[in-house]
């Protein structure tokens, strides 16, 4: 009944304006953060532990584990406010051995396949356009937890590429808009920024540095959902933060899986 009550819930939601707006001022203070980091270190954020804690990361990524964990950026010291709206900031990186940059980078940049490297929750792609490191894309998501949710999503993303050895890229949902009825008579597209508010923005950041005999992939993925209201708090935002960090442990799965898949060139 509880499931019912929360779910009913997180029927309706439109974003508001003070939400987008510190969703933004989120987005800036992180990718100050990044910049940072790119250029005087850590490029990997398992470089930033000590010493006995950065071996024993490095041990469980060459074992084949899946490094993930969440932040929360702030400015000056204190948390970010996002009246509501919750944002799920999550960072994992993987080793993939045997394999270069070039090959992932191959993998990275194949979107009209990522319907296949990245089934069921995406179930459709297609690359829209590319102007050199510059791609526009289409995916469709789906997510089954509590209810089915079903996202058209439109993403700029742009590649730059540190030496021989690195590259990261930025990717930017330009349109995300909920499916109702999915697959049904009464399929319909729901307005950009309404519906239910599931997914209101999705920022992804990723890094590729080849070392150690194969090549290390970071993710860090920044998303904008709603809140929901206070008495069902204890009950739904476990779940709404629960989602982010599994998704962002498949996709690393899943991209290490299609790397090292049998048939592809060894670039």
């Amino acid at each position: 009944m509880l499931i019912c009550f929360a779910a009913q819930a997180v029927e309706a939601a439109q974003l508001k304006k003070e939400t987008a707006a510190a969703f933004d001022r989120y987005v800036g203070a992180s990718e100050t953060r990044m910049q940072t980091e790119i250029q005087n270190g850590p490029f990997l954020f398992v470089d930033a532990l000590p010493e006995e804690s950065r071996e024993e990361a490095y041990a469980q990524l060459h074992s084949g584990k899946i490094l993930v964990k969440q932040l929360n950026t702030k400015i000056e010291g204190q948390p970010i406010q996002v009246p509501g709206g919750l944002i799920h900031d999550w960072i994992g990186v993987v080793f993939v051995p045997n394999v270069s940059l070039a090959k992932v980078l191959a993998v990275s940049e194949d979107y009209n396949d990522y319907q296949n490297i990245y089934k069921p929750e995406v179930r459709n792609s297609r690359l829209l356009q590319r102007n050199g490191e510059n791609f526009k894309v289409y995916l469709q998501f789906y997510k089954k937890s509590l209810v089915t949710v079903v996202i058209n999503a439109n993403f700029n993303i742009n590649y730059e590429r540190l030496g021989t050895d690195r590259v990261v890229s930025y990717s930017y949902s330009t349109r995300l808009a909920e499916v109702e009825n999915s697959g049904q008579a009464g399929e319909r597209e729901l307005p950009v920024d309404d519906g239910h508010g599931y997914l209101w923005r999705m920022y992804s950041y990723w890094r590729l540095e080849e070392k150690d005999g194969g090549v290390y992939i970071q993710l860090e993925s920044i998303a904008l959902s709603r809140n929901v209201p206070a008495i069902f708090r204890w009950l739904v935002n476990p779940l709404l933060r629960s989602i982010p960090r599994g998704s962002l442990t498949d996709l690393l799965a899943a991209t290490r899986a299609f790397v090292v898949k049998p048939g592809l060139s060894p670039q």
